[in-house]
C-alpha cells in the first residue's frame, strides 16, 4: 500500500487485533501523521463487529474537537464499507508501559507530573462532554525518545469513550479489565470518575512496578476490583511517601462517593506534592506541573484557559534571586516583563521607594505596551530571595491569539487597579 487517499505512506508502525496503524505524509499540511486502519472483517463480525464499529464512529467523531496539549489531535477519519481509517497526531516516544516493571520505574517528581499533566487533559476532555474509558499505560504517550526525563505526554485511543450529547448507550468488553472501575465492571452508569478511578491505577503501576490487582482469569479480576481492597504502592517500594500512597488511594476508592469528586481535587493533591519535602524537587528544576498550579493561582491568569496555562509554561522563564538583585534599572531598555510568585521586591526612583511589591503582582509590562522607546521608569530590587517568571516581548508577540488577548485584557485591568489606588492616595493629600 503506497496511499490511503490522499496520504503517502512512509512505513508500518503496529498491526494489533482490528486495525494496522501506519506512519504517513500529509503532502497538504505538511506534516507526519498516523493513519489508523481498520480491517474491513472486524467490523463485520457480529456483535464483536458491532462494537468496533461503535468505536470507530466515536473516535472519528472526535476530529477537530479536542484541542489540547496533551490530548492526541485527530486531523480526519473515513467510515466506509471499504476502507475505514482515522487520521492523528504522529507521537514519537513509545508508551507508558516500557516504565511499568519495577526495573525501570521512573523518579517520583516525573511521575506526578505526568498524572497531573494526564489530569488537567482528561479534565479538559470531560468538559467538553468527553469520558475516556479506556485509561491505561498504552494510551499514554511520550512525545519524545528517551528516558522520559524531558518528554512530554499526550492521551490517545478515544474509540471506548463516552461523548455527551450523543447516544450513551454502553457497549459491553470495552476497556482493558485490569483497569476498569468498579462501576465499569458492574456496567453501571459512569461519568469522569470511572476515568479518576483507572488513572489512580496507572499511578499505582507505575509508583511500584505492578498492578494493584494479580489474577488468573477476568472473573477473578472482576471480584477483586469490586470487593478486596490492595495494598498501598508503599508495600512494594518504601521509598514512596504517605503524600503519593493517599493520592493513589483516594482516586482507587471503590464508592464513588469516597473517590475524588472533580480532576480538581486529584490535580491539587498533586501539586501539593511538589511542596513536600519528600520529593526533594530543586528550585533549579521546577517541574511543568508545579508551574501550571502556580500560575492558576495568579489572578493576572484566572480567564487563561488550561490550553493557554500550558502555552505560557512554556514560554516563560523561571528563577530564583537572591536578596538586593537588580531586576529591573531605571532607564534601560526594557523588553520583558515579570511576575512575583514568591518573595519581596522594593520599586525604586532616585532612592525613593515608589511601591512594594507581594506575591501575585505583575511588573515592568508599561515598558511593553506604554510607549515606542520600551525603557524602564524605575528600579525593581530583591528585598528578600524572590522567585521571579520572566516573559519576554517576542514570547509574547509569538504566543496564540486567545493567549495574547487574555494578557493584554489582564493588563488593562492590572492598569485599572493601579489608576483606582493613584486616586485614593491623591484624594488622601
Amino acid at each position: 500500500m503506497e496511499r490511503i487517499g490522499k496520504y503517502r505512506i512512509v512505513k508500518k508502525l503496529g498491526e494489533g487485533a482490528t486495525s494496522t496503524v501506519y506512519l504517513a505524509d500529509d503532502p497538504f499540511a505538511r506534516r507526519e501523521v498516523a493513519i489508523k486502519v481498520i480491517f474491513s472483517e472486524a467490523l463485520k463480525h457480529g456483535s464483536k463487529g458491532h462494537a468496533y464499529h461503535h468505536m470507530l464512529i466515536n473516535e472519528a467523531s472526535l476530529a477537530g474537537k479536542l484541542t489540547h496539549p496533551h490530548i492526541v489531535q485527530i486531523y480526519d477519519a473515513v467510515v466506509d464499507e471499504d476502507l475505514s481509517y482515522i487520521v492523528m497526531e504522529y507521537v514519537r516516544g513509545g508508551t507508558l508501559e516500557q516504565f511499568c516493571t519495577p526495573d525501570r520505574l521512573l523518579p517520583s517528581e516525573r511521575l506526578v507530573e505526568i498524572i497531573f499533566k494526564c489530569t488537567r487533559a482528561l479534565d479538559y476532555a470531560y468538559r467538553m462532554g468527553v469520558t475516556h474509558r479506556d485509561i491505561k499505560p498504552a494510551n499514554i504517550l511520550l512525545t519524545e525518545d528517551s528516558d522520559a526525563s524531558g518528554s512530554d505526554i499526550k492521551i490517545s485511543d478515544f474509540g471506548a469513550a463516552l461523548t455527551s450529547g450523543n447516544d450513551r448507550t454502553q457497549v459491553a468488553g470495552v476497556g482493558s479489565p485490569a483497569y476498569m472501575s468498579p462501576q465499569q465492571v458492574c456496567e453501571a452508569p459512569l461519568d469522569h470518575q470511572t476515568d479518576i478511578y483507572s488513572l489512580g491505577v496507572v499511578m499505582y503501576q507505575l509508583l511500584c512496578g505492578r498492578l494493584p490487582f494479580q489474577a488468573g482469569n477476568h472473573f477473578s479480576m472482576m471480584y477483586q476490583i469490586t470487593q478486596v481492597e490492595p495494598p498501598p504502592p508503599s508495600a512494594f517500594r518504601n521509598d514512596i511517601p504517605p503524600s503519593l500512597d493517599a493520592i493513589v488511594g483516594r482516586a482507587m476508592k471503590k464508592r464513588v462517593d469516597l473517590r475524588y469528586a472533580a480532576w480538581d481535587e486529584f490535580s491539587h493533591d498533586l501539586a501539593l506534592t511538589f511542596r513536600n519535602t519528600q520529593l526533594s524537587v530543586s528550585q533549579q528544576g521546577i517541574s511543568d506541573s508545579e508551574k501550571f498550579a502556580t500560575l492558576r493561582t495568579l489572578r493576572f491568569f484566572s480567564e487563561f484557559s488550561d490550553v493557554e496555562i500550558w502555552e505560557v509554561v512554556r514560554f516563560s522563564k523561571w528563577q530564583v534571586v537572591a536578596p538586593d538583585t537588580v531586576i529591573m534599572k531605571d532607564g534601560e531598555p526594557g523588553d520583558f516583563f515579570c511576575f512575583l510568585c514568591e518573595g519581596k521586591l522594593r520599586v525604586i526612583k532616585r532612592n525613593h521607594t515608589l511601591d512594594l511589591l507581594s506575591p501575585g503582582e505583575c511588573f515592568g509590562e508599561m515598558a511593553l505596551i506604554g510607549n515606542n522607546r520600551r525603557i524602564r521608569g524605575a528600579d525593581v530590587v530583591a528585598e528578600s530571595v524572590a522567585r521571579i517568571i520572566t516573559i519576554s516581548s517576542e514570547s509574547l508577540r509569538q504566543a496564540s491569539q486567545p493567549c495574547r488577548m487574555h494578557f493584554y485584557q489582564a493588563f488593562l485591568e492590572v492598569l485599572s487597579i493601579r489608576l483606582g489606588l493613584a486616586n485614593i492616595r491623591l484624594a488622601s493629600i
